[in-house]
């Protein structure tokens, strides 16, 4: 393909949009196997801490949304929604004191970060 100077910037557009498209895709990606991993993290690490199966364990889940520039996966518990802050960070007992809080979500959550970084980079260096 030959370029002449007055369609350079198009030609530079059309090769960075292409990266773009490219780039988007391996982050998409990306996120969506981490998010998946991160659910069944959750859902053994909700097992495991709360001794265990039954309906706060099994109803983690997981959400994906895309657009044209960003990727995001939600990993949520649609059973008892508002539990997870509470066994996260402890809570007010009725009769006064405080319940204190079992760490299970954050552990996962840096790790799924961590991994969604690793991922992106090792498919980015192949580019």
């Amino acid at each position: 393909m030959t370029v002449t100077a007055d369609n350079l910037s198009d030609a530079i557009a059309g090769i960075m949009d292409k990266y773009a498209v490219e780039v988007n895709g391996h982050v998409k990606e990306a996120v969506s196997a981490a998010t998946k991993a991160g659910v069944k993290a959750v859902k053994s690490g909700a097992a495991a801490k709360f001794d265990g199966t039954g309906r706060y364990a099994a109803g983690w889940t997981s959400r994906y949304e895309t657009d044209r520039f960003s990727a995001q996966g939600i990993i949520y518990n649609k059973d008892v929604p508002g539990l997870p802050h509470l066994l996260e960070h402890g809570h007010a007992k009725r009769g006064g004191g405080r319940v204190p809080g079992r760490m299970h979500i954050a552990p996962v959550e840096e790790a799924v970060e961590g991994a969604v970084t690793r991922a992106i980079e090792m498919r980015l260096s192949k580019l």
